[in-house]
């Protein structure tokens, strides 16, 4: 990483961003078939062809989640970051630290979870995977664009152009 001052997301940096935000809502929406696969397992049932290859495309998706968040590591430590606006509020810059830490977290636990209780047969694991790291997923995700919105539209900072156009 060079001495100088990141102004902006790399364009790699940008393209897993938003390349992973699509892979998360995708698993996030359709989860259903993960679920049914799991509640048919459970009632000691053979689920579908069908209920299997979809639950498959959610396991698939969250592989390359995880391999993404691995490259995005990589590239933060590589390429850097930008600094907050000097102008955003201290508290503003400490929740942006927090919900940045709990979003890279939940970049490695959901996936290695899903795996843990999908591949291995771990029902804790899937039990926490599918309640308290989705609804956290969510709740992370609504703050972050009502967190851009206010930066655009209240703060009038360059936070969006950051991770858009650079």
């Amino acid at each position: 990483m060079s001495s100088s001052p990141v102004l902006s997301y790399s364009i790699p940096q940008r393209l897993i961003h938003w390349l992973m935000a699509g892979l998360i809502l995708f698993n996030l929406l359709f989860a259903e078939a993960m679920e049914e696969v799991s509640e048919a397992f459970e009632d000691g049932q053979t689920p579908s062809a069908d209920m299997i290859a979809s639950a498959n495309i959610h396991a698939y998706v969250g592989i390359a989640v995880l391999c993404l968040a691995i490259i995005r590591v990589i590239l933060r430590f590589t390429h850097g970051a930008p600094e907050a606006p000097a102008d955003e509020p201290p508290l503003g810059k400490i929740a942006a630290k927090v919900a940045h830490g709990a979003f890279y977290l939940l970049f490695f636990a959901l996936p290695i979870s899903g795996a843990l209780a999908y591949y291995g047969g771990v029902g804790a694991a899937g039990g926490i995977h599918g309640g308290p790291m989705k609804l956290l997923m969510w709740i992370l995700i609504v703050v972050h664009v009502v967190a851009v919105l206010v930066h655009q539209f209240v703060w009038k900072t360059t936070v969006a152009q950051r991770m858009t156009k650079g």
